[in-house]
């Protein structure tokens, strides 16, 4: 179906889409529920709005698709059991399907008089039927005396009506049952289609759903990420902004990228904040506990290992004219030479001046801070640890070389290789010579040289940008100079500074960010 979208900000030229489905995210008040109402004004009778949550409130007016003599018709023989004087969109649904039942069932037995042996039709309540009990495996719906009962394995075969089930039992049976009674090729706007459904349902339940009306075009209202990537046949349309006044709209169609994944892309558009991308995936890493505290006005998003970090920083910016977003990424140093330092601070991806993001926390000025808090003397504690880290340096000094060295010759093979080459002979040719174009003894004394004198000249700092020891701290002794019972400890000491707000947390962001020369 072309469909022709809502008015765009900044442009004259109509918006037009050939699609069966769109999805339309946004952050709560961007305009997604006055988006849907200009549809449905714009496609008149051929939409339909539907709206899990709102079908289960009372409701005065008839939804499009019950006819109120259909309700009238069987109401008059329900009264006892299903009557009040004001009737939800779902009980209404139910009415209509019942008298649609025993329409059937009276067409049925009348056709069998003529036409004996002939198979009983599928009704609406059957194709619902089957649908439901899918979603809910130990439930089944039956027909009795002209009403549906439902019966449950958890409620020990014990029968109760629909007006008892569940909020998440009736949506499901309301959305199945109203979308089925949609007129044929409807404009169907859902609105929040992930309403009080669990994640376990939820995308299976539209993809059957779709799947029985092929005829419609599906417009779905959501601020449900996970949910708006799973349309995978549908357009997704992120909503900035709204001017009501103007009744326009600030919205983008989003690409799926491979280097930036949709359901990413759209979760950090709906933030409004500067995106700052840093290593590591779980909510208990480092650099997602400390970093968010450093830049309180970002959105830190984990996105992974240092390459995945460089490839979506990169990635999100090439993107900028899109989203207009303000974008960087932190990775650690790790054993990177500052020409590779230097193209990363071009594509706004940033280093610190350490090795690894542990080693913020053993920077001079914050563990004078931590040992000021503790009410011990902030040289005597520094000038100890600082004895302690230079002691392991030199004891792990000769790995630490290794480490270094193989990784320069490891990036000067990448570089040696990656050229153009013909043959086998030439690939041969050219392995051959590498040897004589790498020097790792050089290497090797180079690195080895530097390092021997940091130990010497006792150059702390330098010693933090280099040694990759996780351990460092707590082999520091930091903890028990301080009189801290182990490094998560001190890690919270420091992230508990940095709620305060006060003098002491400018501070540390202050060196954190001059290590990081922003």
């Amino acid at each position: 179906m072309e469909l022709i979208l809502p008015k765009r900000l900044n442009t004259n030229i109509p918006v037009t889409l050939d699609a069966k489905g769109v999805v339309v995210i946004g952050a709560n008040g961007a305009g997604k529920s006055s988006f849907g109402k200009d549809l449905m004004e714009r496609y008149g009778e051929q939409a339909e709005y539907i709206s899990g949550m709102h079908a289960l409130f009372l409701n005065t007016q008839n939804d499009v698709w019950i006819e109120t003599n259909e309700i009238n018709h069987l109401q008059e023989l329900l009264v006892k059991r299903v009557f009040t004087p004001r009737l939800s969109a779902c009980e209404k649904l139910i009415l209509q399907l019942q008298n649609e039942e025993f329409d059937t069932a009276v067409n049925y037995k009348e056709a069998c008089k003529t036409h004996p042996g002939l198979r009983p039709p599928v009704t609406k309540i059957d194709r619902i039927q089957t649908v439901w009990e899918r979603m809910f495996p130990l439930n089944r719906l039956v027909r009795k005396s002209g009403f549906i009962e439902i019966t449950s394995a958890s409620r020990k075969g014990e029968a109760y009506t629909p007006e008892r089930m569940s909020d998440g039992e009736k949506i499901v049976f309301y959305l199945i049952g109203a979308i089925l009674c949609s007129r044929p090729d409807a404009l169907l706007i859902i609105e929040e289609p992930e309403v009080m459904l669990h994640d376990s349902i939820k995308n299976v339940l539209w993809d059957e759903i779709e799947a029985m009306r092929p005829d419609c075009t599906f417009i779905y209202l959501t601020h449900d990420i996970q949910f708006a990537t799973s349309r995978r046949e549908g357009i997704c349309l992120w909503i900035r902004s709204y001017d009501g006044d103007n009744h326009i709209w600030d919205y983008v169609l989003i690409e799926d990228n491979d280097n930036f994944p949709e359901e990413l892309y759209i979760e950090l558009l709906g933030s409004r904040k500067p995106i700052l991308f840093v290593e590591g995936t779980s909510t208990n890493s480092i650099d997602n506990r400390l970093y968010p505290l450093v830049f309180p006005d970002y959105l830190v998003k984990p996105v992974g290992g240092c390459q995945k970090v460089i490839e979506t920083t990169k990635a999100f910016r090439q993107l900028n004219d899109f989203h207009l977003l303000d974008s960087m990424g932190i990775i650690d140093r790790d054993r990177r030479t500052q020409g590779e330092i230097e193209y990363l601070h071009e594509q706004r991806i940033f280093v610190p001046d350490v090795a690894e993001v542990e080693n913020l926390l053993m920077l001079e000025s914050i563990i004078k801070i931590v040992a000021r808090r503790l009410m011990k003397d902030p040289e005597s504690v520094f000038g100890e640890v600082k004895e302690n880290v230079i002691k392991l340096f030199e004891k792990d000094l000769e790995n630490q070389v290794i480490l270094h060295a193989l990784y320069r010759v490891r990036k000067k093979l990448e570089t040696a290789v990656d050229r153009k080459i013909g043959t086998i002979e030439e690939l041969a040719e050219h392995v051959d010579g590498l040897r004589e174009t790498i020097h790792v003894h050089d290497i090797y004394s180079g690195i080895k040289d530097k390092f021997i004198r940091y130990a010497e000249t006792k150059n702390y700092e330098k010693i933090l940008l280099v040694y990759n020891q996780k351990g460092m701290l707590p082999q520091s002794h930091l903890c028990k100079i301080c009189g801290i019972s182990n490094k998560e400890s001190y890690l919270n000491l420091i992230l508990s500074i940095l709620k305060e707000g006060k003098p002491d947390a400018e501070m540390i962001r202050t060196a954190i960010k001059e290590s990081l020369r922003m």
